[in-house]
């Protein structure tokens, strides 16, 4: 079974930054992607990290979903089911924030990618991954091209028939 896997870009990183982005993949390959507007308290602003995701805050204030509708909505998509993750850590905080902000019960699992590769596939994880972003040319530092290139890199490390597939399907 293909895992659906999760994204998550944030206004930086410590325990005032919360998230910006959030990407799904789901299982059958299709992308999700949602800007969240920010919480008035929340004001940590990495200038380091907008560099590398490239999302002015000013854009999550004009065009991003409130905090609630976030979590309704990856409510809706992820329900009962389990979502995995490569930053583990930073994600499971910046869900956490989103849900807590929301005032919404979460109802799907995060769990981290490593849980679902063997030692001998960890071994192989930078090398495909290198590949795969090599091949497939998806924009780096967006949650849902990052969610692809992940899902992509664990099929060609689990899926003996998915060795030369690195396609992405579009949105």
């Amino acid at each position: 079974m293909i895992p659906a896997v999760i994204d998550i870009e944030a206004s930086g990183f410590g325990p005032d930054s919360y998230p910006i982005e959030v990407g799904v993949v789901m299982p059958d390959g299709s992308r999700h992607c949602y800007l969240v507007r920010p919480e008035p308290e929340w004001t940590f602003w990495s200038r380091q990290a907008e560099r590398v995701h490239g999302i002015p805050r000013q854009r999550l204030l004009q065009r991003g979903h409130s905090v609630t509708e976030v979590a309704r909505l990856l409510n809706r998509l992820l329900a009962d089911s389990t979502v995995y993750s490569d930053a583990w850590g930073h994600d499971l905080s910046w869900i956490g924030k989103l849900y807590d902000a929301a005032g919404v019960r979460q109802l799907f699992r995060l769990e981290s990618l490593r849980r679902l590769l063997t030692e001998e596939q960890a071994a192989r994880w930078h090398p495909t991954k290198e590949a795969v972003l090599r091949q497939t040319r998806l924009e780096r530092h967006r949650a849902s091209a990052d969610a692809m290139i992940l899902q992509l890199t664990w099929k060609r490390i689990s899926l003996p028939a998915a060795a030369g597939a690195a396609t992405p399907q579009q949105p």
